[in-house]
């Protein structure tokens, strides 16, 4: 009998173990692809700037990463590209998954640290709708929050960025992201 209940203690601890990678794996599948879009941006002077956006999402057999590229052309031409490639694990929340941006003595995945200045990003699926968030805290204190809602739409993603310094909204961005 005892060897029986050892049986099912170590079955249910696998279950527990694994349904969160389960549950990652077909939530994060509706948004694995890859996706493409421009939008204007309205710069300091008041111009209106294009910036490709590019956006690849692919599971993990931990749960997946997030890559976006961002190009913005000047006005003389040149080209200015910015990189973010994150990967994410499922937290004990449902539908919330942290961000694993560096590695740890231990070799494990972990978060960065916000009161050193590195962002803290933390992602969501809630529906239709894929969220990341990156908290920076400034020297000062002020805190900044940046939040990119990625909802899957007919042929591909709706991208709604919104920048907040301290509650307030800096800047709002939206575009249509075509599924390659």
């Amino acid at each position: 009998m005892a060897i029986r209940l050892r049986i099912v203690a170590h079955v249910m601890a696998l279950v527990v173990v694994w349904a969160p990678i389960s549950v990652c794996a077909a939530e994060i599948g509706q948004f694995a692809g890859e996706y493409s879009g421009s939008v204007e941006i309205e710069a300091a002077d008041g111009q209106q700037v294009p910036r490709d956006i590019s956006v690849t999402i692919r599971e993990t057999s931990k749960g997946f990463v997030l890559k976006w590229v961002a190009t913005t052309e000047k006005g003389d031409g040149r080209r200015k590209t910015k990189s973010y490639e994150i990967e994410f694990q499922p937290s004990n929340r449902s539908g919330v998954f942290s961000a694993a941006m560096r590695r740890n003595v231990f070799g494990h995945a972990v978060p960065l640290d916000p009161m050193a200045g590195e962002p803290f990003v933390w992602g969501r699926i809630d529906g239709d709708t894929l969220t990341v968030f990156s908290m920076f805290i400034h020297p000062n204190g002020d805190y900044e929050i940046q939040q990119y809602d990625r909802t899957l739409a007919e042929g591909g993603l709706d991208l709604v960025y919104v920048s907040r310094l301290n509650g307030e909204i800096r800047r709002k961005i939206e575009a249509f992201l075509t599924r390659l």
